[in-house]
């Protein structure tokens, strides 16, 4: 709800409340946000601003009308340079005299029901029979004609706040936006722990927290993409705040290209805050008549820590962001030959490799990269989206046919934003590839960009892949893109708009995306950015699911996992069980941990399924039926985070469905230690009054885990590794530690759940567990008094 009068806005959601005024010199200030508080029919006391007085000694005044009023030490919505704010400006203009003095004041409101989607960017939108209502404020330079629109969209039940920024050239004379944020938002203190999510190609979002100091701290990407190094995500939190308690405070952009975060401790201990695109190498040529809209941002508050601040997001991504289709529907368990094969690969072995996958219960046969042009490396053909019929002589649609009548359903790769210099489409369209006059560019994985800013590039784009699209059967795409902008530059651009390549190349990309996923709604498409280099919410608005990271080891997703999970819900993250030694680290880990860790996501398998023994092949069906069983849950349910992978040795998250009736904990172990003592866990999420059942999946070790200790147990001597010993392990289903009881969820939340003990170097008994290094498990629990 948003409420009115004395010159403030109070803008209400079920559990906070944000409030602003309009100061006598017409700036819009920031004046609260955080948990709710009651509206009153005036709040002018509680939230005086003792510096509209103060002229803070050698500061500057706004005007000498407003002589006791400084900007640089007043919490401002929006902000801008050149009248004594020296803080970071919220926009940057010059204007074709070369003046760069900029003043919006407030000219007046709107307060309207429901919430518009701007042409050609992704946005967030109510819910089905969800009501939003939307604070427009309008501000104007009116010595320069120009105008400026701030939008507050209020998503009560979800405590989400998503702004963006309009400026409109009413003007006679041309503006450059040298900078333009989402949202600017100050607070008066200083007082904050920041949270960024940072990385690098498969080792993408780990949370990094540190306590705020005086001065600017950015995060950004000038790759192109929102990268991996530095995802457009931030958390501000009190300096106690944990998973389960305090305030914490989340930021979110929903934009794919570069974006730039900052926040800034000023002299006077206030801190601002901003996100938007990044004004490095950023320009836009605004024409009299023309306007530009800013990429949307997401905020949330919330005082039950930074789970609970997740759970917001985590709500409003699968209600208000994910679209179509595939928006609540459960998603299928695949196989994707990736892994197994890279591009050695024909018809024959995929098939074999598709039979094994059905037999273990897989849904969906995903083709991974390789099936096209002359594509037998990744020097080739990117751009040549006709299938290779030396390796697939019955093409694509005959492939297709033939998974389907296995009874899965067929996806296919492609990375339709990228071209090699070795292809048929660099040989008819050299002027398409994104590269700088007079200099040889830079090639990345040996392929260059396609040129998105063109609107014929992306004419053709969407001609070929729809053509593949319909003619296959095609009901999943992952759609991929593997390398960081270079050499930037575009024929299709005057001189003075080289500038904008970078974001009219993030919207052509949103606008064949919309033209692909209207045209066909049933298919399942994943992004993908060499795995998680574009992990963001405009992605989620196109895509219902992103390829989390490249790096499919068990014990490295966790912390990736967690990470991601702090802004995304587990609908949207692929996950998949793959090979040992994994190919990313050359891990071993047990195949039950690699399935632990890619149950909390979507689902997939990721090797040569024909190459495994009986043993292998025994436990994934198992795993494949359990999680089918609880896939809902498992998807759509509501994650807790409990022990942080980066900070012990331990890591244990749960997912709880809606009703509170069944729950899933996932347990983790990084390396066994000597002698160790019992473990207690407060578990989150559960009904305090219904009693639970709580027991471990039946998961199964490899015996060969126990060495030449498994003679303490067998009834005839084996040889370690021997061929006898080979043979047991490859078919015997060794059954781990049985867990079952039953509390009230105030118990288990409370005083908590005490595992397994785990071996301690003496004794072997049905109750001792044995996780070892990298050792995991899964904890089921139901109501008994649904």
């Amino acid at each position: 709800m948003i409420h009115f009068s004395d010159n403030t806005f109070h803008l209400q959601t079920d559990n906070t409340s944000y409030i602003l005024r309009i100061l006598p010199t017409g700036h819009p200030a920031h004046l609260y946000y955080g948990e709710k508080i009651s509206h009153k029919e005036s709040l002018e006391n509680f939230l005086y601003l003792p510096s509209e007085t103060l002229g803070y000694g050698n500061s500057t005044s706004y005007s000498t009308g407003f002589s006791g009023f400084s900007l640089n030490h007043l919490p401002l919505e929006y902000s801008s340079y050149g009248k004594g704010d020296y803080r970071n400006p919220s926009i940057a203009l010059c204007g074709e005299d070369g003046n760069r003095t900029f003043d919006f004041t407030f000219v007046g409101y709107k307060i309207n029901s429901g919430k518009t989607i701007p042409d050609g960017l992704p946005a967030s939108f109510p819910d089905e029979n969800e009501t939003v209502e939307t604070l427009v404020i309008e501000l104007s330079d009116q010595s320069l004609n120009l105008t400026l629109l701030l939008s507050y969209s209020i998503f009560e039940s979800k405590d989400i706040i998503t702004r963006t920024v309009e400026i409109r050239n009413n003007s006679k004379s041309p503006v450059t936006i040298d900078k333009i944020s989402s949202f600017s938002l100050d607070f008066d203190h200083k007082d904050f722990d920041l949270i960024t999510f940072d990385g690098a190609w498969i080792r993408e979002r780990h949370p990094h927290r540190r306590a705020l100091g005086h001065g600017l701290t950015e995060i950004s990407s000038r790759k192109g993409i929102s990268s991996p190094d530095h995802n457009p995500f931030l958390v501000l939190c009190d300096k106690k705040t944990t998973e389960h308690h305090g305030d914490a405070y989340g930021f979110a952009l929903m934009y794919s290209g570069n974006h730039s975060s900052s926040v800034e401790v000023s002299s006077h201990n206030s801190t601002r805050v901003q996100t938007g695109i990044n004004h490095f190498d950023f320009s836009w040529l605004l024409e009299p008549g023309a306007a530009f809209q800013t990429p949307e941002a997401v905020m949330t508050f919330s005082a039950e820590g930074l789970n609970g601040m997740s759970g917001n997001f985590h709500r409003f991504i699968r209600h208000n962001i994910v679209r179509g289709t595939w928006k609540h529907k459960e998603r299928p368990v695949l196989i994707n030959n990736w892994e197994a094969t890279y591009f050695d690969f024909n018809e024959k072995k995929l098939l074999n490799l598709a039979k094994e996958a059905k037999s273990l219960g897989v849904e969906l046969f995903v083709l991974d990269d390789g099936w096209f042009g002359e594509r037998n490396d990744d020097r080739t053909s990117l751009g040549d989206w006709f299938v290779n019929k030396k390796k697939l002589p019955s093409g694509i649609e005959g492939l297709a046919e033939k998974i389907n009548k296995l009874g899965m359903n067929f996806g296919i790769w492609v990375e339709p934003e990228m071209i090699s210099e070795k292809s048929d489409l660099y040989e008819k369209h050299p002027d398409w590839m994104v590269r700088t006059p007079h200099r040889d560019p830079s090639p990345g994985r040996n392929q260059f960009l396609l040129d998105l800013s063109n609107v014929l590039v992306c004419d053709f784009l969407y001609e070929i892949l729809s053509d593949l699209f319909r003619k296959a059967g095609i009901s999943y795409v992952k759609w991929d893109m593997n390398r960081s902008f270079s050499d930037v530059y575009s024929p299709a651009l005057s001189p003075e708009r080289q500038k904008e390549f970078s974001h009219r190349y993030v919207l052509g990309l949103y606008s064949l995306l919309e033209r692909l996923t209207n045209e066909f709604p049933h298919i399942l498409f994943e992004s993908c950015a060499s795995g998680g280099s574009r992990f963001d919410l405009a992605m989620f608005y196109y895509m219902p699911q992103i390829w989390t990271s490249d790096d499919t080891d068990a014990m490295e997703r966790l912390p990736i996992q967690y990470g991601s999970s702090m802004l995304a819900p587990l609908s949207v993250m692929g996950a998949h069980v793959s090979a040992v030694p994994n190919h990313q680290v050359l891990r071993n880990t047990p195949l039950e941990t690699r399935f632990n860790t890619a149950t909390f996501g979507l689902l997939g398998y990721e090797l040569d399924l024909t190459k495994l023994n009986n043993f292998e092949k025994k436990v994934i069906k198992k795993q494949i039926s359990f999680y089918k069983e609880y896939r809902k849950l498992l998807q759509f349910g509501d994650f807790y985070r409990i022990e942080d992978p980066l900070s012990g040795e331990m890591t244990l998250w749960m997912v709880v469905s809606s009703d509170k009736n069944e729950a899933i904990i996932g347990y983790y172990q990084k390396t066994a230690k000597p002698n160790p003592g019992p473990e207690r866990y407060r578990l989150k999420g559960l009904d305090p009054h219904k009693k639970y059942s709580l027991k471990n999946r039946t998961q199964f070790m490899d015996v060969k885990q126990f060495g030449h200790l498994i003679n303490m147990v067998s009834p005839v001597e084996l040889k370690e590794n021997g061929v006898l010993h080979q043979m047991v392990a490859s078919n015997y289903l060794y059954e781990v530690e049985k867990t079952e009881f039953s509390a009230y969820g105030d118990q288990l939340m409370n005083r908590g759940f005490c595992p397994a003990h785990q071996f301690y170097g003496t004794g072997l008994d049905e109750k001792i567990a044995f996780l070892g290094d990298f050792g995991s498990r899964l904890f089921l629990l139901k109501a008994l008094d649904k």
